[in-house]
């Protein structure tokens, strides 16, 4: 129904991950360079002696993932439909359901109203997937 949404904030979280993964790298290979480690003689098998390769791969993905989040909020603005423009504008944009509603001209009762059902319908959307085993198609 809105897997779109379910894929976003995977995608999301995929990115934060990797972002904090970066940063922790990145301070490591300082402490090996420059900081209270780097006196410490690495050996080649030594994770810390690959950590600049372990930066490149790491921020390789991250390009990849954030060209992938351009491209769905691309594709997600396109969607038709009041239930879709009030999910992008709330979980993609971040607005509020009082913003939502003088963005697109509906009384803010209504928003509220319509949002708690598109959550009710995601919920038992999810509720119905988790109890059943439908097959997944492999190419």
């Amino acid at each position: 129904m809105y897997e779109w949404l379910r894929d976003y904030q995977r995608l999301m979280q995929e990115i934060d991950y990797l972002e904090f993964e970066l940063q922790r790298y990145k301070k490591e290979l300082g402490r090996w360079s420059r900081g209270d480690l780097s006196d410490v003689k690495l050996t080649e098998k030594s994770k810390a002696a690959n950590l600049e390769e372990i930066i490149r791969t790491t921020e390789h993905e991250l390009a990849h993932k954030m060209n992938d989040m351009r491209d769905a909020k691309t594709l997600i603005s396109m969607f038709k439909g009041l239930d879709n423009q009030i999910l992008y504008l709330k979980y993609v944009e971040g607005m509020t359901l009082e913003s939502i509603a003088e963005e697109l001209t509906y009384s803010t009762s209504h928003i509220y109203k319509k949002h708690a059902e598109i959550m009710k319908s995601i919920k038992f959307a999810h509720e119905i997937n988790s109890h059943f085993s439908f097959p997944q198609y492999h190419e």
